[in-house]
């Protein structure tokens, strides 16, 4: 008789962030209690603590690891797409599969900015510039070049981002476009944004920045 050892237990500390993420996208920095991230991590009270420090320290380690990971994939985006119709089509399409893959933690970013305190804050703000700044100087070139036309490009940016972002609240793999598709299919959405020539779908491009997300985020993209 074969006997199959069982699966080890993630360690104490990936359950916790594991349990933080569940709780703090769902529940909210703030309504989620010390009580409820040891129940969740399947850890005492005291064991968290020597873990984690305190909860701020954990939800800051989440959104400056997950800003660190879309800022090292948007400025691969930048030297590998000089161009800025392949820039901004490189910056959609690992924004959206960024988020789709990882809603979780793009979810904590996004909403939980302002349970952080000043000095906390301000930190994942400079990494959130930075990152904002990729997708500032896309547009501002193509615009500068013919490529892009618009008004606003502050806020056609903010438009942009806020339109990628969104996928992490209703992206489902059981969806009829595949996730790639998708994301090629957001590119088309904000050229037509900026009033920019459609443009044809480059395959092996869109295949490239798949493989991108999957090195920088370490979990493939699926679908």
């Amino acid at each position: 008789m074969t006997v199959t050892k069982a699966a080890k237990a993630p360690p104490a500390a990936e359950r916790i962030r594991q349990a933080a993420l569940t709780l703090f996208a769902a529940k909210g920095f703030h309504g989620t209690g010390i009580r409820d991230l040891a129940e969740t991590a399947g850890l005492s009270s005291a064991s968290l603590y020597h873990y984690m420090g305190t909860k701020e320290d954990l939800l800051l380690a989440i959104m400056r690891e997950c800003m660190t990971r879309l800022l090292t994939a948007g400025r691969r985006v930048v030297l590998d797409d000089p161009d800025p119709r392949s820039r901004l089509a490189g910056l959609v399409q690992v924004h959206v599969l960024s988020h789709a893959v990882h809603p979780l933690e793009t979810a904590v970013v996004d909403n939980e900015l302002r349970a952080l305190s000043a000095t906390a804050r301000a930190t994942v703000v400079a990494q959130r510039d930075e990152y904002e700044d990729l997708w500032r100087a896309a547009i501002e070139d193509g615009c500068a070049s013919g490529v892009f036309r618009t008004s606003a490009q502050a806020v056609t940016r903010l438009a942009l981002l806020e339109m990628c972002s969104g996928v992490a609240r209703w992206y489902s793999p059981r969806g009829r476009l595949a996730l790639t598709e998708l994301a090629t299919h957001y590119t088309e959405i904000a050229f037509g944004a900026l009033h920019a020539e459609p443009s044809t779908v480059d395959v092996e491009a869109a295949r490239r920045r798949s493989r991108l997300v999957t090195e920088v985020w370490g979990v493939p993209v699926r679908r």
